[in-house]
């Protein structure tokens, strides 16, 4: 089955700048058997909030791995802390710099148990520490810098739960968000 991974970060660590970072971080992920099938170019994106640290680097590859999603996640993590990650833990945390983050958008068609219901826990609280896996990610429809790249793979990849295409998320997310994003090095 294959998994749709999001990459991004914007702090140096001892492989350089970001895009350095992640690409070994790709290099990892082959290691440890993640096969790429696509890989999106690089996207530039202002931190968020505005102003709360360098220019995030972004992108997206479609990925398949012999185990189930949470063994892919494991993977994940253990790559991202191979390469400098050090996660925190709380909201006032939630959106710090960082050498790299790899979250998992989907995996196939897969639907987490209630995900709505997480997204109204998280509605109610945004402290709220999330599930270790919520598929697809709840966020993702959200975010530019996750589905400019996507749009460039799977345009016509559908959401499971939202029925929208990555091409129709996009379109219906604000100017100014999409605006934002910038292929690295322009």
């Amino acid at each position: 089955m294959r998994s749709i991974i999001a990459l991004g970060g914007n702090l140096d660590s001892r492989y350089g700048q970001p895009v350095s970072t992640l690409e070994q971080a790709i290099d990892d992920l082959a290691s440890a058997g993640v096969t790429f099938h696509a890989r999106s170019r690089w996207y530039s994106t202002p931190a968020w909030p505005s102003g709360s640290g360098p220019d995030y680097t972004n992108g997206v590859a479609e990925v398949s791995f012999s185990g189930d999603c949470r063994a892919l996640l494991h993977v994940v993590q253990a790559v991202e802390k191979d390469v400098g990650r050090i996660r925190t833990q709380g909201d006032a945390f939630r959106w710090e710099p960082r050498v790299c983050d790899i979250d998992i958008i989907s995996h196939g068609a897969m639907v987490s148990p209630g995900i709505w219901a997480w997204r109204a826990v998280e509605a109610a609280n945004p402290a709220a520490d999330r599930p270790e896996l919520v598929l697809p990610h709840p966020r993702m429809h959200e975010r530019a810098f996750v589905l400019a790249p996507m749009a460039e793979l799977v345009p016509d990849w559908r959401h499971p739960v939202i029925g929208s295409t990555v091409a129709a998320m996009l379109e219906a997310l604000p100017p100014a968000d999409r605006a934002a994003l910038r292929p690295s090095g322009t």
